[in-house]
């Protein structure tokens, strides 16, 4: 069978990106499609993250992820009260182990209060161990606006807002071709054995790993506004007995991500993690998500530098994520990039790359951004 359809809009990529998107278009009164490759939205990056909304703190001043983190932070925060989603505003202590990571925290706290992020509150040792009495620190930061989120539930409610506003969701559905025609897009979509072909006069490119690749599908995109990814792997191990502690624990960031810090999940579980590991391939069909049963070895040196309780025994493997880089390994903190008309000149066209984290907690904001690009195209 082969079906055409028209739409105004289609949105390729169901995960918390791609969700909060429909949800902005459909709400602004546009008739939206999603296409979602997978049998469930939210199955990839968005289902293996470590669910915690961020303040806004480590980010470069004036970039996507800084402006974004903290406006998508509050709206995050109120959508969830609003619809009932799961939260919890844990706080979260940074932590420097030794006198030599002082200036470290001065640094972080600088480039916070240039974002916009000016609660954040030194600790002594002792303050320390009044928050979390089984850390080991020389001194720390509180940031008292991080906090958790049940992920899954946040989609749905996304998921749920922009059906009620008329958005549908095609699930098994792979775009395998994007064409121009006079003034719409023909999206070629393969979903079971059908093919459709969806004319609509706008397309988003969610497709967070598969991005590139979706936007190399566009007639008339040329290729040097597509960059290529680098697929950056993160394992988390799980604390096998009773959690300890009530608040968040970071160290100080490393190159490319935030240390093997602890997080804590709805349940008040514990889980440790991510390192970093890049990948060789650019494919993200051919990731390996299985965690090694020897990282529990590797993570609990790193975590015992701020728990010295901490032993192999008390973790098992958890589970993996993979970031849709856009910088590599030489430029591992890379900006979002959300390119409209105006930066590579397909009328119509959104493409959202390297959206990694803070994604879930920029989503909202994210959202707002698109909106307002095709709004003034």
């Amino acid at each position: 069978m082969n079906d055409s359809f028209r739409t105004d809009a289609v949105v390729i990529g169901a995960g918390v990106v791609g969700l909060a998107v429909a949800r902005a278009l459909a709400l602004a009164g546009h008739e939206v499609v999603i296409l979602e490759k997978n049998d469930r939205f939210g199955a990839e990056t968005s289902a293996r993250n470590s669910e915690v909304i961020h303040a806004g703190i480590y980010y470069t001043k004036g970039s996507l992820k800084a402006q974004l983190c903290v406006e998508g932070r509050d709206r995050l925060y109120a959508f969830c009260e609003s619809h009932g989603v799961p939260f919890k505003k844990l706080g979260k202590l940074i932590v420097a182990t030794h006198a030599g990571q002082s200036h470290q925290l001065e640094l972080i706290q600088q480039r916070a209060a240039s974002n916009g992020v000016t609660d954040l509150k030194p600790l002594t040792t002792a303050e320390v161990l009044a928050l979390e009495p089984e850390v080991a620190a020389h001194e720390g930061l509180f940031s008292p606006s991080t906090g958790i989120v049940d992920s899954h539930h946040y989609m749905l409610a996304l998921l749920g807002d922009a059906e009620v506003a008329g958005a549908s969701l095609a699930r098994n559905a792979k775009v395998t071709a994007i064409a121009r025609e006079k003034d719409c897009f023909c999206v070629s979509v393969l979903s079971a054995a059908d093919r459709i072909t969806l004319h609509a006069h706008t397309v988003v490119n969610s497709g967070g790993l598969w991005a590139p690749k979706i936007a190399s599908l566009v007639d008339g995109l040329e290729s040097r506004f597509v960059p290529e990814t680098h697929l950056a792997k993160g394992n988390y191990v799980t604390l096998t007995t009773k959690n300890p502690f009530r608040h968040l624990i970071y160290p100080v960031p490393e190159p490319g991500g935030l240390g093997v810090h602890l997080t804590i999940d709805m349940a008040d579980a514990g889980r440790f993690g991510p390192n970093i590991e890049w990948l060789s391939i650019h494919d993200p069909a051919a990731i390996d998500y299985s965690v090694s049963p020897q990282l529990t070895e590797i993570f609990a040196p790193r975590i015992a530098e701020y728990w010295p309780n901490v032993t192999p025994g008390m973790l098992a493997p958890g589970y993996s994520g993979v970031r849709p880089k856009i910088g590599g390994p030489q430029n591992p903190n890379a900006d979002f990039r959300i390119d409209g008309p105006a930066m590579h000149g397909v009328a119509g066209l959104i493409n959202l790359f390297g959206i990694e984290s803070p994604g879930l907690t920029a989503s909202l904001a994210i959202a707002e951004r698109v909106k307002g690009l095709l709004a003034h195209a």
